[in-house]
């Protein structure tokens, strides 16, 4: 029997079959991928095969070949990964640029992560109502960074629904991977996208205006616009993974770009003479923060270790 992981709760995962009906199931033995060190080996949006037991639930026998994914370091077994989804279409990355604030180097790191598994972001600036003058400013200048690059960016607000509509056009009939820090509003945006769903949500903490999590596991939740919405925990950091010092470069398009201009073929961006993308970083037609963004992403694989993006 075929099906799909519709929700993860760790230990338990709810299949859709494709006869309509909802399956709990669990992995049968020690189930790992090949060639994938992962503290999940099966992940919301996976295609899988199914063999039920006399207690009506089931055991996952197989998983089916994924066609991307998006995935992150673990951040409690640095070797480990944890995939956050399977076979989306593309990601939405809720950010905030004030309570509470998102910082750009996780925006840096989430993007480049799915460049690398070849997953279209699209950058939401949420909290729009809330902002102030100052704010605002600032949400306008990281719309026009990233855009620049080529990007898309929509500025919302969950609570009276700005921007809402182009959001819900995007959506329409794909499967849509929702992921950012915990507190930005991603439970709000979805209950707003789907009537009726109530997510719980939560206040920031006082002490530190960060987001406290809401969302405890992942799960597909269905659009009435047509297509999915994938619900995943609020994380803190994003450690990459898996990832030579020498790709790197080509997971941010900016400096890629600048960099078939260098002297040298084997360049790191850093230090060597005739780099083309230090020069255009000194003409500033690079940002600062991506490129800080870059090196910080290149000491995480000469230190070896997880890094949180605050």
């Amino acid at each position: 029997m075929k099906g799909l992981v519709i929700r993860n709760t760790g230990s338990w995962y709810t299949v859709l079959t494709d006869e309509g009906e909802t399956v709990e199931s669990k992995i049968k033995g020690n189930f790992r991928l090949k060639g994938i060190r992962s503290t999940n080996p099966v992940a919301v949006g996976d295609r899988v095969g199914i063999v039920r037991n006399q207690e009506g639930t089931a055991f996952i026998n197989e998983i089916e070949d994924r066609r991307n994914y998006i995935i992150r370091k673990s951040p409690n077994l640095s070797k480990q990964s944890h995939i956050i989804a399977a076979n989306v279409d593309q990601a939405f990355l809720i950010a905030t640029v004030n309570h509470p604030v998102t910082s750009l180097t996780f925006i840096d790191r989430f993007l480049a992560s799915a460049e690398a598994y070849r997953v279209p972001v699209v950058l939401v600036l949420n909290k729009t109502d809330i902002l102030d003058e100052d704010d605002l400013r600032l949400q306008q200048m990281v719309d026009h960074l990233y855009t620049t690059i080529g990007y898309d960016v929509l500025q919302v607000s969950a609570k009276n629904g700005t921007g809402m509509d182009r959001l819900g056009d995007l959506l329409a009939g794909k499967v849509s991977l929702f992921s950012g820090n915990s507190g930005v509003g991603k439970s709000t945006l979805l209950n707003r996208l789907i009537p009726g769903l109530k997510l719980r949500t939560a206040d920031l903490s006082q002490a530190h205006g960060t987001g406290m999590h809401t969302t405890t596991f992942s799960e597909m939740l269905p659009l009435p616009m047509g297509g999915w919405a994938i619900d995943t925990p609020g994380i803190k950091g994003f450690g990459t993974f898996d990832m030579e010092p020498q790709e790197i470069c080509g997971y941010f398009r900016e400096i890629f770009h600048f960099s078939k201009e260098c002297r040298f073929s084997n360049c790191t961006h850093t230090h060597e003479p005739g780099c083309a993308v230090l020069k255009a970083l000194d003409e500033h037609y690079i940002a600062q923060s991506r490129y800080n963004s870059y090196v910080g992403m290149l000491e995480d694989k000469d230190e070896a270790k997880y890094r949180e993006a605050y």
